[in-house]
């Protein structure tokens, strides 16, 4: 029978050839729009000054501006453009929103001799019209921006306005003060001025604003463009279509349940190098539960931000309380991935390192990075490496904060990493896709990182180019070369656990690569158009990284069954706590990024929930689940070979009760941040953008986000249990026959 085109695309050649098309045809995409992305971006002027000639600041002063704002990680208090953290302020929305109101009172008592609040409709309603006309008539260019009066009058007024909150600190919005200079705090306020001039002037030729007519500002009539919810619309239709149609292919095309399953994976003897990986079990749960515990200060912090918990705000404030519960977020989950790496290359080469010594040089490697980053960022934020903060201290650019020399290590260390396991594995008769995947996603991982560190030596100029490579790591490693990653682990672990068909795992590897170079690439664009790029990205950044999750999903519940069956047929199966974690990846991964994905990134969601708490369910379900549950499957499956190989005691009891602690726990969390995050989407709808970020509309449901100390505690704890049980599985089990 002659195969369609459908079948041939379907087979392991086809979907391997697709994956390859879709990745180049991708990756040109993004490199042509990156190269005409530098002719699109919103240029800083030589010069601003008033309709008098008087100079407010100067390009100098905007630079200058931005380098403090990292220096001291503003980007990990509030907003700039919508991009940061959600406790402060979004910096250019307030800006823009004090500017405006500065105008409505400064034209009210010119034209009518009385403030603002005593107009009646119909004169509010002619100073509306003077203040837009104001701050339509500006207009940003690389020469010079020209303020009128007012306008000048306005900046000098917030001005003043970001000294005393940026000098003396805002205690009601976790902001205790004390870190800088007045003139550092006055660059500043010129950077957030050039913020604002993006999110209200009209890029040339259009009639929206280089922000794309973010934010939501009712006072000038700004808001969303109907061809953002008709994106929104189409977006919707067409995903409900596409999840159907893979669910189809999957179980037509990609499944077969007739295939032979491998054998389960028989452990007897452990290498040399394997047995060095066992230090790093125990680092890798310490650092979850640091993690845990310094995201429960935070979010305490969220909460009560006007007060201390535990430790004051002056010695820790959320600004550096919170890159560095990030960066121990990224340190945990790459040292589980390299311990997995690490573990599995001598089983498919089929021998041990020539020097297994070197596992140890890279414990140490990464021991050094990781304290030393971790440090460098508290003194950094803080004020105490004025003359070295970008090389040793805080980057200040959200997610990414490292200091340039712990960016380079780090790079440093996953090469090295990378080489270790190709060099075993590049000639081994038993290497194949599954594994080459994996091996080539980690390498993937620690290049585009690159990405995120230029210039090398110096801070970009530009918060719209800077902020573009930054998500060209934040995005493309998590929706991308993390997914690869992702794909390659869960086809390996359930082959070679015995629970699903080498050619069924290969099929449906390579259909996820496909859908994830599909959507994954591009979609970086709903990033990009609040910060200062065109329209078109809007559309772009829409395509559906929701689909991503579901083949895989769909893989582990077959996975489930087969597993089921072992168990109630008497076999034994003894990475029992292995499986459960990877399962919880796969779950977690389509909640997080795809229902609570597919929830964000619509451009009219996404136009008023930016930069809300609406934002926090997605990132935390996604990130936990997808990656954080691999890494710990990862370790336990170190753990659960060290017992095999060394006849020792197993108990699962533990494992189970700290799975479903944490699982629970991040689940429950997601409701009252989801539930906030609504408040604040329907308060931007309803009264703009400024009002959403107010610490008084957060406030108004405090009681949900105190309710989050359940799932705070129940994280905290599932963490801990993890922790004590794999201390105990690696240093204080007993053997099994002495137990007996």
């Amino acid at each position: 029978m002659k195969q369609s085109w459908l079948d041939k695309f379907m087979s392991r050649k086809g979907l391997y050839v697709g994956f390859w098309f879709m990745a180049i045809l991708m990756v040109t995409i993004l490199i042509y729009l990156t190269a005409y992305m530098h002719k699109e971006v919103p240029p800083i002027p030589k010069v601003v000054k008033s309709a008098d000639g008087t100079v407010l600041y100067t390009h100098d002063d905007i630079v200058q501006g931005k380098a403090f704002f990292q220096e001291f990680d503003l980007m990990d208090w509030g907003t700039f453009l919508g991009m940061g953290a959600y406790l402060g302020p979004d910096l250019t929305a307030e800006q823009l929103h004090n500017r405006v109101e500065f105008l409505y009172n400064y034209y009210a008592k010119q034209k009518f001799g009385k403030a603002c609040k005593e107009l009646t409709p119909e004169e509010k309603a002619q100073i509306k019209e003077i203040v837009k006309k104001d701050v339509r008539s500006t207009k940003l260019a690389k020469d010079q921006v020209v303020y009128s009066k007012a306008s000048a009058e306005a900046y000098k007024a917030n001005v003043e306005y970001w000294v005393n909150v940026l000098v003396n600190g805002d205690k009601e919005r976790g902001y205790p003060g004390g870190f800088m200079s007045k003139e550092q705090a006055k660059k500043i306020a010129a950077f957030i001025d050039w913020g604002q001039l993006v999110a209200s002037t009209l890029r040339p030729n259009t009639n929206r604003t280089w922000s794309n007519n973010w934010p939501h500002e009712p006072l000038i009539d700004q808001n969303i463009l109907w061809s953002n919810h008709a994106t929104s619309l189409w977006e919707f239709l067409l995903l409900w279509t596409l999840t159907i149609i893979v669910i189809y292919l999957f179980y037509e095309y990609l499944l077969n349940r007739k295939e032979e399953l491998e054998p389960t994976l028989q452990v007897t003897t452990l290498y040399k190098s394997q047995k060095k990986l066992l230090k790093y079990v125990p680092i890798v749960a310490l650092l979850f539960v640091l993690q845990l515990f310094m995201g429960g200060y935070i979010t305490h912090l969220t909460t009560d931000p006007a007060h201390d918990f535990i430790i004051p705000q002056s010695l820790l404030p959320y600004n550096a309380a919170r890159p560095i519960h990030t960066q121990l977020a990224i340190l945990w989950v790459a040292i589980g991935w390299l311990v997995g790496g690490l573990l599995v290359a001598p089983w498919v080469a089929g021998k041990d390192h020539k020097m297994p010594w070197l596992v140890d040089v890279l414990w140490w490697a990464l021991l050094i990075v990781g304290v030393g980053a971790l440090i460098g960022i508290w003194m950094g934020t803080t004020g105490k490496l004025p003359d070295s903060w970008f090389w040793l201290g805080n980057e200040g650019r959200e997610l990414i904060n490292l200091g340039r020399l712990w960016d380079i290590l780090l790079v440093g260390g996953l090469v090295f990493w990378f080489l270790l396991v190709y060099t075993l594995i590049r000639k081994a008769a038993k290497n194949n896709a599954l594994v080459s995947t994996i091996i080539w996603a980690a390498f993937a991982i620690a290049t585009l990182y690159v990405a995120g560190m230029m210039p090398l030596t110096h801070i970009q100029p530009n918060f719209t180019i800077d902020d573009y490579f930054r998500w060209w790591v934040i995005h493309l490693w998590v929706e991308l070369t993390f997914e690869l990653f992702a794909a390659g682990v869960l086809a390996y672990m359930t082959v070679s656990l015995g629970l699903i068909s080498y050619k069924t795992a290969e099929r449906v590897m390579f259909f996820e690569l496909f859908l994830v170079m599909m959507s994954g690439t591009l979609g970086v664009g709903h990033h990009y158009w609040f910060q200062g790029l065109d329209e078109y990205w809007i559309a772009i950044g829409g395509i559906f990284s929701s689909l991503e999750p579901l083949p895989l999903v769909l893989m582990m519940v077959e996975a489930m069954k087969n597993q089921r069956e072992k168990v109630h047929s008497g076999e034994n199966f003894p990475f029992k706590v292995t499986f459960m974690w990877l399962a919880g990846s796969a779950f977690l991964n389509w909640i997080g990024a795809g229902f609570l994905g597919m929830l964000i990134n619509t451009p009219t969601i996404d136009y008023y929930g930016h930069g809300t708490y609406i934002i926090m369910p997605h990132g935390h379900v996604a990130l936990l689940g997808a990656f954080g549950y691999i890494s710990l499957a990862f370790i336990y499956m170190t753990a659960r070979t060290n017992s095999l190989a060394n006849g020792l005691k197993w108990k699962e009891s533990l494992s189970k009760w700290g799975f479903w602690f944490l699982t629970l726990g991040v689940l429950i969390y997601a409701i009252p941040y989801a539930v906030v995050g609504f408040h604040q989407a329907a308060v931007a709808f309803n009264k703009g953008y400024y009002f959403a970020r107010l610490h008084e509309t957060i406030a108004q449901l405090n009681g949900w986000l105190w309710f989050r100390l359940i799932p705070d505690s129940m994280m905290i704890i599932g963490g801990l249990i993890i922790f004590i049980d794999l201390v105990i599985k690696i240093y204080f089990s007993k053997k099994a026959q002495a137990a007996a």
